[in-house]
Protein backbone atom coordinates (compact mmCIF):
# COMPACT_ATOMS: atom_id res chain seq x y z
CA UNK A 1 0.00 0.00 0.00
CA UNK A 2 2.95 2.44 0.88
CA UNK A 3 4.37 1.70 -2.73
CA UNK A 4 0.60 2.39 -4.13
CA UNK A 5 0.67 5.37 -2.45
CA UNK A 6 4.12 7.02 -2.93
CA UNK A 7 3.39 6.33 -6.36
CA UNK A 8 -0.17 8.24 -6.75
CA UNK A 9 1.50 11.37 -5.05
CA UNK A 10 4.38 11.20 -7.69
CA UNK A 11 1.61 10.84 -10.52
CA UNK A 12 -0.36 13.88 -9.02
CA UNK A 13 3.12 15.85 -9.07
CA UNK A 14 2.98 15.11 -13.24
CA UNK A 15 -0.49 15.76 -13.30
CA UNK A 16 -0.60 19.51 -11.87
CA UNK A 17 0.55 21.02 -15.31
CA UNK A 18 -2.09 19.89 -17.39
CA UNK A 19 -5.23 20.23 -14.72
CA UNK A 20 -6.71 22.32 -16.63
CA UNK A 21 -6.55 20.66 -20.24
CA UNK A 22 -7.87 17.73 -17.91
CA UNK A 23 -10.29 18.70 -16.23
CA UNK A 24 -11.48 22.15 -17.80
CA UNK A 25 -11.21 25.94 -17.00
CA UNK A 26 -11.08 25.49 -13.25
CA UNK A 27 -8.58 22.67 -13.05
CA UNK A 28 -10.31 20.83 -10.83
CA UNK A 29 -11.84 16.99 -10.71
CA UNK A 30 -14.97 15.57 -9.68
CA UNK A 31 -15.31 15.50 -5.44
CA UNK A 32 -15.01 11.94 -5.21
CA UNK A 33 -11.75 11.86 -7.14
CA UNK A 34 -9.71 12.56 -4.38
CA UNK A 35 -10.37 9.34 -2.65
CA UNK A 36 -8.74 7.82 -5.70
CA UNK A 37 -5.18 7.19 -4.25
CA UNK A 38 -6.67 5.68 -1.02
CA UNK A 39 -9.15 3.14 -2.77
CA UNK A 40 -6.58 2.23 -5.27
CA UNK A 41 -3.83 1.93 -2.59
CA UNK A 42 -6.31 -0.08 0.05
CA UNK A 43 -7.42 -2.42 -3.37
CA UNK A 44 -3.58 -3.47 -3.96
CA UNK A 45 -3.15 -4.09 -0.70
CA UNK A 46 -5.91 -6.30 -0.61
CA UNK A 47 -5.27 -8.24 -3.60
CA UNK A 48 -1.96 -8.58 -2.48
CA UNK A 49 -2.65 -9.82 0.95
CA UNK A 50 -5.17 -12.33 -0.64
CA UNK A 51 -2.74 -13.82 -3.29
CA UNK A 52 0.05 -14.31 -0.82
CA UNK A 53 -2.10 -15.72 1.74
CA UNK A 54 -3.88 -17.89 -0.86
CA UNK A 55 -0.17 -19.07 -1.86
CA UNK A 56 0.92 -19.84 1.89
CA UNK A 57 -2.76 -21.90 2.77
CA UNK A 58 -2.05 -25.32 2.83
CA UNK A 59 -4.15 -26.96 -0.16
CA UNK A 60 -7.25 -29.27 1.45
CA UNK A 61 -9.20 -32.05 -0.78
CA UNK A 62 -12.67 -31.63 -1.23
CA UNK A 63 -15.15 -34.00 -0.21
CA UNK A 64 -18.26 -35.10 -2.55
CA UNK A 65 -20.03 -33.35 0.32
CA UNK A 66 -18.69 -29.89 -0.92
CA UNK A 67 -16.68 -29.25 2.31
CA UNK A 68 -12.53 -29.51 3.04
CA UNK A 69 -11.50 -31.85 5.57
CA UNK A 70 -8.07 -33.35 6.51
CA UNK A 71 -7.31 -36.52 7.82
CA UNK A 72 -7.43 -35.38 11.25
CA UNK A 73 -10.22 -32.59 10.91
CA UNK A 74 -13.13 -34.36 12.04
CA UNK A 75 -13.60 -32.15 14.74
CA UNK A 76 -17.23 -33.56 15.86
CA UNK A 77 -18.11 -36.76 17.93
CA UNK A 78 -21.46 -38.83 18.41
CA UNK A 79 -21.41 -41.25 20.98
CA UNK A 80 -23.64 -44.19 20.75
CA UNK A 81 -24.64 -45.25 24.59
CA UNK A 82 -25.92 -48.64 23.40
CA UNK A 83 -27.93 -51.07 25.74
CA UNK A 84 -27.26 -55.18 24.91
CA UNK A 85 -28.87 -56.47 27.69
CA UNK A 86 -30.62 -59.76 27.11
CA UNK A 87 -34.02 -58.11 26.40
CA UNK A 88 -32.82 -55.90 23.46
CA UNK A 89 -33.10 -59.60 21.30
CA UNK A 90 -36.24 -59.44 21.98
CA UNK A 91 -38.94 -59.85 18.85
CA UNK A 92 -41.81 -57.52 19.39
CA UNK A 93 -40.38 -54.38 17.55
CA UNK A 94 -40.51 -52.64 13.99
CA UNK A 95 -43.64 -51.96 12.18
CA UNK A 96 -44.58 -55.63 11.67
CA UNK A 97 -43.66 -56.28 15.50
CA UNK A 98 -41.35 -58.95 14.59
CA UNK A 99 -38.35 -57.48 14.29
CA UNK A 100 -35.51 -57.96 17.42
CA UNK A 101 -35.18 -54.70 19.14
CA UNK A 102 -31.43 -54.76 18.61
CA UNK A 103 -32.17 -55.31 14.57
CA UNK A 104 -34.84 -52.27 15.17
CA UNK A 105 -32.19 -50.00 16.84
CA UNK A 106 -29.71 -51.05 13.78
CA UNK A 107 -32.09 -49.84 11.17
CA UNK A 108 -32.94 -46.42 12.55
CA UNK A 109 -29.11 -45.56 13.41
CA UNK A 110 -28.56 -46.58 9.89
CA UNK A 111 -31.08 -44.13 8.82
CA UNK A 112 -29.31 -41.88 11.32
CA UNK A 113 -25.76 -42.64 9.43
CA UNK A 114 -27.11 -42.33 6.19
CA UNK A 115 -28.37 -38.61 6.80
CA UNK A 116 -25.39 -37.05 8.27
CA UNK A 117 -22.23 -35.97 6.82
CA UNK A 118 -20.17 -38.98 8.09
CA UNK A 119 -16.75 -36.59 6.71
CA UNK A 120 -17.14 -34.52 10.08
CA UNK A 121 -17.60 -36.86 12.62
CA UNK A 122 -16.00 -39.58 14.80
CA UNK A 123 -18.27 -42.27 16.71
CA UNK A 124 -17.93 -44.11 20.01
CA UNK A 125 -19.75 -46.70 21.15
CA UNK A 126 -20.51 -47.91 24.78
CA UNK A 127 -22.30 -51.11 25.67
CA UNK A 128 -24.46 -51.01 28.61
CA UNK A 129 -25.88 -53.63 30.33
CA UNK A 130 -25.16 -54.21 34.05
CA UNK A 131 -22.48 -52.19 33.93
CA UNK A 132 -20.56 -50.06 31.05
CA UNK A 133 -17.80 -51.30 28.79
CA UNK A 134 -16.04 -49.23 25.43
CA UNK A 135 -16.70 -50.96 22.30
CA UNK A 136 -14.81 -48.41 20.13
CA UNK A 137 -13.55 -44.72 20.40
CA UNK A 138 -13.64 -42.20 17.89
CA UNK A 139 -13.67 -44.40 14.67
CA UNK A 140 -14.42 -42.84 11.26
CA UNK A 141 -15.42 -46.43 10.06
CA UNK A 142 -18.98 -46.10 9.90
CA UNK A 143 -19.07 -49.92 9.08
CA UNK A 144 -17.63 -50.97 12.22
CA UNK A 145 -20.39 -48.97 13.93
CA UNK A 146 -22.84 -50.58 11.71
CA UNK A 147 -21.46 -54.37 12.41
CA UNK A 148 -21.94 -53.34 16.23
CA UNK A 149 -25.26 -52.88 16.00
CA UNK A 150 -25.85 -56.33 14.22
CA UNK A 151 -25.67 -59.74 15.48
CA UNK A 152 -22.40 -58.98 17.82
CA UNK A 153 -23.64 -60.70 21.28
CA UNK A 154 -22.06 -57.94 23.74
CA UNK A 155 -24.18 -58.75 26.08
CA UNK A 156 -21.59 -62.08 26.91
CA UNK A 157 -19.23 -59.44 28.50
CA UNK A 158 -21.17 -58.85 30.99
CA UNK A 159 -21.96 -60.46 34.32
CA UNK A 160 -25.98 -61.11 34.34
CA UNK A 161 -27.75 -58.59 35.96
CA UNK A 162 -30.02 -55.96 35.66
CA UNK A 163 -29.48 -53.02 33.16
CA UNK A 164 -27.69 -49.97 34.44
CA UNK A 165 -28.36 -47.49 32.17
CA UNK A 166 -26.77 -44.52 34.45
CA UNK A 167 -23.51 -46.65 34.30
CA UNK A 168 -23.39 -45.66 30.80
CA UNK A 169 -24.15 -42.66 30.91
CA UNK A 170 -21.61 -42.29 33.35
CA UNK A 171 -18.87 -43.81 31.30
CA UNK A 172 -19.98 -41.80 28.49
CA UNK A 173 -19.46 -38.30 30.66
CA UNK A 174 -16.18 -39.68 31.25
CA UNK A 175 -15.25 -40.23 27.78
CA UNK A 176 -16.43 -37.31 26.83
CA UNK A 177 -14.61 -34.62 29.19
CA UNK A 178 -11.73 -34.02 27.65
CA UNK A 179 -13.32 -33.18 23.85
CA UNK A 180 -13.87 -29.97 22.68
CA UNK A 181 -17.03 -27.95 23.86
CA UNK A 182 -20.12 -28.42 22.09
CA UNK A 183 -18.56 -31.18 19.80
CA UNK A 184 -20.49 -34.02 20.49
CA UNK A 185 -23.89 -35.89 20.31
CA UNK A 186 -25.05 -38.19 22.58
CA UNK A 187 -27.58 -41.40 21.70
CA UNK A 188 -28.71 -42.99 23.79
CA UNK A 189 -30.94 -46.65 22.76
CA UNK A 190 -33.07 -48.67 24.59
CA UNK A 191 -36.04 -50.68 25.63
CA UNK A 192 -36.38 -48.78 29.09
CA UNK A 193 -35.15 -49.21 32.41
CA UNK A 194 -36.10 -48.16 35.89
CA UNK A 195 -34.44 -44.98 36.73
CA UNK A 196 -33.55 -43.96 40.02
CA UNK A 197 -34.39 -40.09 41.71
CA UNK A 198 -30.92 -39.36 41.80
CA UNK A 199 -27.82 -39.89 40.22
CA UNK A 200 -28.29 -39.12 36.69
CA UNK A 201 -24.67 -38.33 35.51
CA UNK A 202 -23.84 -35.02 34.68
CA UNK A 203 -22.99 -34.19 31.05
CA UNK A 204 -19.32 -32.84 30.27
CA UNK A 205 -19.28 -28.85 28.08
CA UNK A 206 -18.38 -31.02 25.03
CA UNK A 207 -22.14 -33.08 25.02
CA UNK A 208 -24.14 -30.36 23.03
CA UNK A 209 -27.11 -32.07 22.05
CA UNK A 210 -28.83 -35.47 23.42
CA UNK A 211 -31.39 -37.98 21.97
CA UNK A 212 -33.16 -40.90 23.66
CA UNK A 213 -34.29 -43.62 20.95
CA UNK A 214 -36.34 -46.41 22.19
CA UNK A 215 -37.53 -49.31 20.75
CA UNK A 216 -39.67 -52.46 21.92
CA UNK A 217 -43.37 -52.45 21.47
CA UNK A 218 -44.62 -50.03 24.32
CA UNK A 219 -48.09 -51.88 25.02
CA UNK A 220 -47.69 -55.41 24.93
CA UNK A 221 -44.50 -56.49 26.62
CA UNK A 222 -42.61 -59.77 26.17
CA UNK A 223 -41.32 -62.58 28.97
CA UNK A 224 -37.85 -62.74 29.15
CA UNK A 225 -36.27 -64.35 32.89
CA UNK A 226 -39.61 -64.63 34.74
CA UNK A 227 -40.70 -60.95 34.32
CA UNK A 228 -42.02 -58.81 31.53
CA UNK A 229 -40.32 -56.91 29.45
CA UNK A 230 -41.82 -53.79 27.19
CA UNK A 231 -40.70 -50.70 25.99
CA UNK A 232 -40.80 -48.11 28.89
CA UNK A 233 -41.09 -44.89 27.35
CA UNK A 234 -42.39 -42.77 30.26
CA UNK A 235 -39.04 -43.79 31.78
CA UNK A 236 -36.56 -43.05 28.61
CA UNK A 237 -38.53 -39.47 28.42
CA UNK A 238 -37.62 -38.99 31.97
CA UNK A 239 -33.80 -39.41 30.96
CA UNK A 240 -34.30 -37.48 27.89
CA UNK A 241 -35.87 -34.37 30.11
CA UNK A 242 -33.49 -34.74 33.20
CA UNK A 243 -30.50 -35.09 30.09
CA UNK A 244 -31.85 -31.81 28.32
CA UNK A 245 -32.45 -33.85 25.41
CA UNK A 246 -35.32 -35.13 23.38
CA UNK A 247 -37.15 -38.73 23.38
CA UNK A 248 -37.78 -40.33 19.99
CA UNK A 249 -40.26 -43.34 19.64
CA UNK A 250 -38.28 -45.70 17.28
CA UNK A 251 -40.28 -48.56 17.29
CA UNK A 252 -42.38 -47.95 13.89
CA UNK A 253 -40.59 -44.57 12.78
CA UNK A 254 -37.13 -43.49 11.84
CA UNK A 255 -35.80 -40.20 13.23
CA UNK A 256 -37.79 -37.51 11.37
CA UNK A 257 -35.28 -35.39 8.87
CA UNK A 258 -36.01 -31.95 11.03
CA UNK A 259 -34.55 -33.86 14.59
CA UNK A 260 -31.91 -35.35 12.64
CA UNK A 261 -31.30 -31.34 11.47
CA UNK A 262 -31.75 -29.90 14.94
CA UNK A 263 -29.43 -32.90 16.50
CA UNK A 264 -26.49 -32.18 14.67
CA UNK A 265 -26.88 -28.35 13.77
CA UNK A 266 -27.91 -26.95 17.32
CA UNK A 267 -25.00 -25.05 17.85
CA UNK A 268 -23.94 -24.88 14.60
CA UNK A 269 -21.89 -21.30 13.17
CA UNK A 270 -23.40 -18.27 11.35
CA UNK A 271 -22.71 -18.46 7.86
CA UNK A 272 -20.65 -15.37 8.71
CA UNK A 273 -18.51 -17.33 11.44
CA UNK A 274 -18.04 -20.04 9.17
CA UNK A 275 -15.54 -18.67 6.83
CA UNK A 276 -12.21 -19.28 7.01
CA UNK A 277 -8.99 -17.69 5.79
CA UNK A 278 -9.39 -18.84 2.52
CA UNK A 279 -13.16 -17.10 1.85
CA UNK A 280 -11.27 -13.83 2.83
CA UNK A 281 -8.18 -14.51 1.19
CA UNK A 282 -10.81 -14.94 -1.85
CA UNK A 283 -12.68 -11.64 -1.31
CA UNK A 284 -9.76 -9.52 -0.95
CA UNK A 285 -8.76 -10.68 -4.22
CA UNK A 286 -12.21 -10.20 -5.89
CA UNK A 287 -12.68 -6.97 -4.40
CA UNK A 288 -9.15 -5.73 -4.95
CA UNK A 289 -9.24 -6.73 -8.81
CA UNK A 290 -12.33 -6.03 -9.51
CA UNK A 291 -12.32 -2.40 -7.91
CA UNK A 292 -8.82 -1.62 -9.90
CA UNK A 293 -10.71 -3.11 -12.91
CA UNK A 294 -13.41 -0.69 -12.71
CA UNK A 295 -11.52 2.65 -12.01
CA UNK A 296 -10.45 3.79 -15.06
CA UNK A 297 -14.09 3.35 -16.63
CA UNK A 298 -15.04 5.67 -13.55
CA UNK A 299 -12.57 7.69 -13.77
CA UNK A 300 -13.71 8.02 -17.49
CA UNK A 301 -17.49 8.71 -16.93
CA UNK A 302 -17.57 10.71 -13.77
CA UNK A 303 -13.76 11.92 -13.00
CA UNK A 304 -15.13 15.45 -14.37
CA UNK A 305 -18.57 17.49 -14.72
CA UNK A 306 -15.98 19.14 -17.62
CA UNK A 307 -17.32 18.48 -21.48
CA UNK A 308 -15.44 19.61 -24.05
CA UNK A 309 -16.56 20.73 -27.09
CA UNK A 310 -19.51 22.66 -28.92
CA UNK A 311 -22.66 22.45 -26.60
CA UNK A 312 -26.10 22.75 -28.67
Amino acid sequence: MAIILCAELVHLRRLLPVARLAFGPKGQPAAWVRMVPFLRALAGGALAWGLLTLWTLIPKVHSGAGEAFGVDEANKNVLLVLDVSPSMRLEDAGPTKHQSRMHRARDVLDSFLRRVPLEQYRFTVMAVYNGAKPVVKRTRDVEVVRNILGDLPLHFAFEAGKTKLFDGLQAAAETAKAWEPNSTTLILVSDGDTVPAQGMPKMPPSIESVLVVGVGDPRAGSFIDGAQSRQDVSTLRQIATRLGGSFHNGNTKHLSSVLIRDLTQSGAESALEQLSLREYALAACGLGAGWLAILPLLLQLFGTRWRPGIRR
